[in-house]
């Protein structure tokens, strides 16, 4: 749990993914296309990945990716990342979080 706590509050946006996920591909060209850079951690090409997809499961991630911290907070998954992009309100968080400058 402390590792992903600790990876997640390392930068302004991170992403724990699979490599395999289609999902996750489509988070992580989402945030890029708004023009942020987002740490990602594929938990699968990770020495201790079991561990941490464990450990965003026991933090409420369900599926456990694509799992999405934005300033060190838990937003959401897939679903939740679309919602809020579709509202307007995706942007927003990552300009407060520094994510990206606008």
């Amino acid at each position: 749990m402390d590792m992903v706590r600790e990876r997640a509050s390392r930068n302004a946006a991170v992403i724990f993914t699979k490599s395999s996920c289609c999902m996750c591909h489509s988070i992580k060209a989402l945030f890029y296309e708004l023009g942020a850079s987002p740490a990602v951690h594929e938990l699968d090409r990770e020495a201790n990945g079991g561990e941490m997809e464990w450990a965003l499961r026991a933090l409420g991630c369900s599926p456990a990716v694509p799992a999405v911290f934005i300033g060190g907070e838990f937003v959401g998954s897939a679903k939740d990342m679309i919602s809020l992009h579709v509202d307007g309100s995706l942007k927003q968080l990552l300009i407060n979080a520094k994510a990206i400058w606008f």
